[in-house]
């Protein structure tokens, strides 16, 4: 059964996560031929003080490239 751990910055909308996880079903059902109901995701949201990039915290960025 593969799991996949996706890791996130916090804030994102729960309508946004519904189509993330459909999304990865779907693509890893069809690449790997594998019922969807055999995938595991899981949604590891970080939140902005806990997350570095290049040596400063997400909540310290100005420029968040990654949102």
């Amino acid at each position: 059964m593969p799991r996949v751990i996706i890791q996130m910055v916090e804030g994102r909308s729960l309508e946004k996560k519904r189509e993330l996880v459909k999304n990865v079903t779907d693509t890893m059902s069809d690449t790997l031929g594998i019922s969807k109901d055999r995938i595991s995701i899981v949604l590891h949201e970080l939140s902005e003080d806990s997350l570095a990039h290049g040596g400063v915290l997400w909540c310290d960025r100005e420029n968040k490239p990654f949102v």
